[in-house]
Parts: structure tokens; sequence; C-alpha cells
């Protein structure tokens, strides 16, 4: 199964900020107990390449790719350290090159239609639709209407309530952040237990939603 279809199978990926080397583990295993095989690690955390590296190396059962990438530079160095996809809150024509020079999944940020299909036409596998709460899952359907063949992936305001909706509107996938995954938090053995148990609750509101 190829990575652009393991992200769109399990439907959810789970961006987390904060994380490091010596959290990741822990939580790439807690998410993966739950279902969500998709792992985003944001770049602005100091250390950020580091925990890439070391969850790539060793959660065989976990996708690992970079967030919150602005530029090529800071993508070449997140896929030399082992990220096998690139998400991005705006679109970048270079990042997305740099991606595609290196074979791994480009799924830029945008958000009107012209910036949607300009970041599709620019060699995106997928878009992501940031910040989605804005306009709601019904913007997503809108979206679909005029362009069904770009694959998007919600992001921004993505909770329990509200993820199979962005599905049933169209969306082959949602982002989640905080509300799966917090890492302010301490990483107790309860609070593990409960992230392995909200990311099987987001897995079955996907599944149900897609029927």
């Amino acid at each position: 199964m190829s990575h652009i279809e393991i992200i769109q199978e399990t439907g959810v990926a789970a961006v987390i900020r904060g994380a490091t080397k010596d959290n990741i583990i822990q939580i790439a295993k807690a998410l993966s107990d739950g279902g969500v095989k998709v792992l985003e690690i944001t770049v602005e955390t100091p250390g950020a390449c580091a925990a890439i590296e070391k969850a790539s190396q060793e959660c065989n059962d976990v996708l690992v790719g970079a967030g919150t990438v602005l530029d090529a530079e800071t993508a070449r160095t997140a896929i030399m350290s082992g990220a096998k996809f690139i998400f991005s809150p705006t679109t970048n024509r270079k990042t997305i090159e740099m991606a595609k020079r290196y074979g791994v999944v480009s799924i830029p940020g945008a958000l009107t239609p012209t910036e949607i299909l300009t970041a599709y036409e620019s060699g995106a596998d997928m878009i992501k639709v940031f910040p989605a709460n804005v306009f709601g899952p019904s913007y997503i359907k809108d979206i679909h209407g005029p362009l069904p063949q770009i694959p998007i992936i919600s992001t921004g305001g993505i909770t329990i309530d509200n993820a199979g909706d962005y599905i049933k509107a169209g969306a082959v996938g949602v982002g989640v952040g905080s509300s799966l995954v917090n890492t302010k938090k301490e990483l107790t053995e309860t609070y593990l237990q409960e992230i392995t148990a909200t990311a099987a609750r987001f897995i079955d509101a996907v599944r149900e939603a897609r029927g």
C-alpha cells in the first residue's frame, strides 16, 4: 500500500505539536493502539526533526511525517530525518517540488478554490483545507462539487463531534490536533490510555461516516 493510500484509508492524521524524541514513542504507540497510524509531527517545536527520526526508525506500524513546513529547506531536513509526508499550512511551490523530488507525499494548505486548484496543479498529492472550521463541513461539500478530483484533508477545529461531518462532506481525511493529543499534559499511563481511547473514537467516526 502506498503512503497516499495509507493516509486516505486511515482517514485520521494526528497533528502532534510539542513532540520530542523523549515523548514521541509513547505518543505514537498510544495512537497506534487506537488505530491512528498517521503521525504529523510539527516542526516549529525545537528538536522536532529528532522526534521524526526516532519515530520513523522505531515505529514500524505508523506513517511519520512533518507538519507546519513553510519552506523547501525545512522540508528537506524533515525528509532526511525520515518524514514520509510533508504537511504545510500554506502553499509554497518550492516546498511541493522538494517533497516530490524525494518521493514523499506533499500536502500543502489552501482555503479558497483558486488556492486549492493552484496547489494541486503545482504537484500536491492532497490538499489540506485549513482552517476548515472557518466555514465548516458544508464548505468542503461546495468545494468538492466543482473539484471532485482533488483529495481534501480538513484540518483546524476538528473534534470527535464533527470529524464524521467533514468525511460525509467529501474530505478523504481529517487532521486532528489537541483534541486528540495535548503534549502539554503529563504523559501518565492514564492519559496515554485516554489518547488510545480517543484515537479509536475518531477512527470509528470516520468509518461510520464512510458507511
